[in-house]
């Protein structure tokens, strides 16, 4: 018996500006788009542009990452984006770079890590 998979529609949105958030752990770099209202349109990480393993956690898999955000961005329309940064991994610096050289107008660039204090 075949296994059915139905592709999902994406909704036609258009949209200005956009917030992504970027977690990035030692281990991986998850890129979120979301709405100003923090509604999720898309999200993009290096295991959906191809990698596996311990090549998630690098910068160019983050990299590769973002450009496919960014991509789908255009499609949308978003020319501008407030980036909130969570996360100490080494894929949070490129994400950034990556979105600034591509095109997207970053606003602003927020760092959320939380941070313990005594």
């Amino acid at each position: 018996m075949a296994k059915r998979t139905t592709k999902r529609k994406k909704k036609a949105i258009k949209l200005e500006r956009a917030r992504v958030h970027i977690h990035s752990t030692f281990n991986n770099t998850i890129l979120t788009l979301t709405d100003l209202n923090g509604d999720v349109i898309t999200w993009k990480s290096p295991g959906t542009v191809g990698f596996s393993g311990s090549r998630k956690g690098t910068p160019y898999a983050a990299q590769l990452a973002a450009q496919a955000l960014a991509k789908e961005m255009k499609d949308f329309g978003i020319r501008s984006v407030i980036v909130t940064v969570n996360g100490t991994g080494p894929g949070r610096q490129a994400a950034v770079q990556t979105l600034r050289s591509a095109g997207i107008q970053v606003e602003e660039v927020k760092n959320v890590t939380p941070v313990p204090h005594s």
